[in-house]
């Protein structure tokens, strides 16, 4: 890739933190980080790695534009209010939508590599499918504000027809290390694994459809260590551009993933299911799988981590301790 710098949007968050991390285990440290740690504990997610220097988000864009960072190679964005359930829909606009489409433009002027987190959020309910075809943006229908802020930006990458230049990444549900910071936000995995740790049990929702049974909800959950592996597939073939669907492309039930969290636990499997809230009903997918077919066709061959052997990495080399990536 050379030694050209690299920046990283929200790269002390989750997924950011992770890609630092691979990028340095790489052998890259060319790297700024642009992001806002305020008062909880992300920061800790940048401890160990190697960067040359830390940038706030709200100041970035003012640098960027003054020429300051003109030796970039690649800007890898990942920066977003990733909360499904925030509300406010003029502050996902402007830091998911317009904060995304400066980036992209300035990239796009520049010839500068630009990657970018779509999400599988996009999707909705998933009546549509799950097809990663970016002209299919259009006509989806997304349950929540986030999921439509992050579908705006697709669509106008296809209506400026960017796609033939930047990449897209449809996460799936991503869990790992790192995303302890997350609250509400933090993957079920690791909720479940603090629940089992002080109670023994686990609580999960009932279902409210008669075609799945209660905890038999299906997601397609992809470990975070091979979320960053496809996503930096981008990075190092530079002419494979369009929007992708990051996922193991196997949809899991619910109780699969606590079943063998209780597993790597020791622990006997104990579940109580709950009532879904009434708020969380109406936007609520009973059912997600990510296609690969097109990741596969732009060249990524390597085998996506199992749920079996991501849970137990997790489990056992992190969260038992409570480690970070890069500690």
């Amino acid at each position: 890739m050379g030694n050209k710098m690299v920046i990283v949007t929200g790269g002390a968050g989750f997924i950011g933190s992770a890609v630092v991390w691979e990028l340095n285990r790489r052998g890259e440290k060319d790297i700024i980080i642009v992001d806002e740690l305020g008062k909880d504990e992300k920061w800790k997610n940048l401890v160990g790695l190697k960067f040359d220097d830390f940038v706030n988000k709200n100041d970035f864009l003012e640098l960027l534009n003054d020429g300051k960072y003109s030796e970039t190679d690649a800007i890898i964005h990942l920066g977003a209010n990733s909360s499904t359930t925030e509300t406010d829909a003029d502050y996902l606009l402007t830091n998911n939508y317009k904060y995304t489409k400066t980036l992209a433009e300035y990239c796009l002027r520049n010839d500068i590599r630009f990657i970018y987190a779509s999400s599988a959020a996009t999707y909705g309910d998933g009546s549509t499918g799950f097809d990663d075809d970016k002209t299919a943006c259009g006509s989806l229908r997304p349950l929540n504000m986030y999921g439509y802020s992050k579908n705006l930006f697709d669509i106008w990458a296809l209506n400026n027809n960017a796609f033939k230049d930047i990449v897209g990444i449809k996460y799936f549900n991503v869990y790992g290390p790192n995303e302890y910071h997350k609250a509400d936000m933090r993957s079920v995995a690791h909720k479940a694994f603090e629940q089992i740790r002080d109670t023994g049990k686990v609580k999960l929702f009932k279902s409210g459809n008669p075609e799945y049974k209660d905890g038999e909800q299906m997601r397609d959950f992809i470990y975070v260590k091979s979320a960053v592996d496809m996503t930096l597939h981008f990075l190092d073939h530079r002419k494979k551009n369009g929007l992708f669907n990051v996922g193991t492309g196997k949809a899991r039930t619910w109780n699969d993933l606590v079943s063998i969290l209780f597993t790597a636990m020791g622990v006997p499997v104990k579940i109580e299911y709950i009532d879904l809230p009434k708020h969380l009903a109406e936007k609520y997918q009973y059912f997600t799988e990510a296609p690969l077919t097109r990741i596969r066709d732009a060249g990524y061959t390597k085998p996506v981590t199992t749920l079996e052997d991501g849970i137990t990495d997790y489990v056992k080399n992190y969260l038992v301790g409570k480690l970070y990536l890069g500690m």
